[in-house]
């Protein structure tokens, strides 16, 4: 960062720094699982799992999930917040380790409060490049780190240039003004029954995410038990129907079991696939993470064959990468090898949260349905900094976040959406395509061409 000599001024008034920089470790909204450990059977105990953890930093299979605040005091008197927080399945699919407060948080104190005393709250993105280029012992710093100090960064930005969040990103990156809601996913946890009846009530864009992470319990040794889970589902919207032109996405997360059943061939689980088109009936299907490889090559090469297959059988079924594709290099990489239908952006895997923008971006500018995720293991201020990236980059949807509650991470993400809407439109400098709700991927595609 750029020190500020401390008679420093400019003609009108004095540059905004970053006077003070606290740390304070929280509780994120859910917990680490050590998602090996689940895939090779743990079973339930209550709220809790047995048997022994498989990824390494986990002592047990479930663990409370933990975060760090980032806290700027600016020179002016305001505070601008991040937080770092990391994935549910963190030291899987090639993510950074288990990220816990009590080892972090010194961390932050020797090597990066250094760096942020003093400096001047300059452009976002030049702030974030320090951060996310920053080396200690030649390696960078945990994705969890990068993910909140750059959202501190990007806030500090917002209240010095007295802007949105949103606004700052569409000024740096050169983007229109956009009203419009971007869809919002939400996701059921284990509630698979209970959440899907109250994301439908709300007119959620898509659900119901589902956890499908287990096969005996969840998915079937056959695929019987999530057909039948989607005949329930196109059901019960059908039954329900808040509205006669609610026609929501199903988004299906499936952990790579679909692998495990069909021994990762991929013409067996592309012909499964095509198959639940019928079981969903009239709702666009998409089926995230259907293998997991264990390695990114194969990974790419594995979703590339799926998908070939399915359009082989000319079926509407579209397939979303998750695993292993955790960078904004990862991003590009599943988007030029045509590997799926959907890359899923999870936000904290990313760190450096201008990687977020970079990466929907170039799945817009590249053919490629970009889904802006994360983690039920967030906080409301990583989610709500997230409802800002994506008004300005406008993905093809977002996931209602933190928590597995649905309600709460709901509330967080479509309430500072709205919020975020009636100050750009109050404002008139912003373009809009209507209100949010459940109108499905068709015209939220519709919508999100009026720029």
């Amino acid at each position: 960062m750029k020190k500020v000599p401390a008679q420093a001024t400019t003609a009108t008034e004095a540059p905004v720094t970053i006077r003070r920089a606290l740390f304070a470790p929280g509780t994120s909204a859910f917990f680490f699982d050590d998602q090996r450990a689940i895939k090779a059977g743990a079973a339930h105990d209550g709220f809790v799992y047995t048997g022994e953890p498989r990824t390494p930093g986990f002592r047990r299979i479930r663990v409370a999930g933990e975060c760090v605040s980032v806290l700027l005091e600016l020179s002016d008197g305001q505070v601008a917040v991040g937080d770092c927080a990391a994935v549910q399945y963190s030291g899987a699919g090639g993510r950074d380790p288990l990220f816990l407060a009590g080892s972090y948080a010194p961390f932050l104190e020797r090597h990066v409060r250094p760096l942020l005393e003093g400096a001047e709250v300059v452009e976002f993105r030049t702030m974030a490049r320090r951060i996310t280029d920053l080396r200690v012992e030649g390696r960078p710093l945990h994705t969890a780190l990068r993910y909140g100090v750059t959202q501190a960064l990007l806030d500090a930005r917002a209240k010095a240039r007295k802007r949105l969040r949103c606004e700052v990103v569409c000024e740096e990156w050169g983007l229109p003004l956009d009203a419009t809601p971007v869809p919002i996913f939400g996701q059921t946890g284990d509630a698979r029954y209970e959440n899907a009846d109250k994301m439908i009530l709300k007119k959620v864009d898509a659900l119901p995410h589902g956890l499908i992470n287990s096969i005996d319990e969840k998915l079937g040794r056959d695929g019987g038990k999530l057909r039948e889970y989607l005949r329930w589902l196109a059901a019960r919207i059908r039954t329900l129907q808040p509205d006669p032109g609610y026609r929501p996405a199903l988004h299906i997360d499936v952990y790579g079991t679909l692998g495990i059943i069909f021994a990762n061939d991929p013409g067996k689980v592309a012909a499964y696939l095509a198959s639940l088109e019928r079981d969903a009936a009239e709702f666009p299907l998409y089926v995230e993470g259907p293998v997991d490889m264990e390695e990114k090559p194969r990974q790419v090469a594995a979703l590339r064959a799926i998908r070939d297959e399915l359009d082989r059988l000319g079926s509407g079924v579209k397939i979303v990468a998750d695993e292993w594709c955790n960078t904004l290099e990862d991003v590009v990489e599943f988007t030029d090898a045509k590997a799926c239908h959907m890359v899923q952006i999870k936000t904290p895997d990313l760190g450096g949260i201008q990687d977020i923008v970079d990466s929907v971006r170039y799945c817009q500018e590249h053919g490629m349905e970009a889904y802006q995720g994360g983690t039920c293991n967030e906080t409301e201020v990583s989610a709500q900094c997230c409802v800002h990236l994506a008004m300005a980059a406008h993905p093809a949807r977002m996931l209602a976040k933190p928590g597995m509650g649905f309600d709460e991470g709901f509330t967080v993400t479509a309430n500072e959406m709205e919020r975020i809407r009636a100050v750009l439109l109050a404002r008139g400098a912003a373009s809009t395509g209507g209100t949010r709700g459940g109108a499905g991927p068709a015209a939220a595609t519709a919508k999100g061409g009026v720029r």
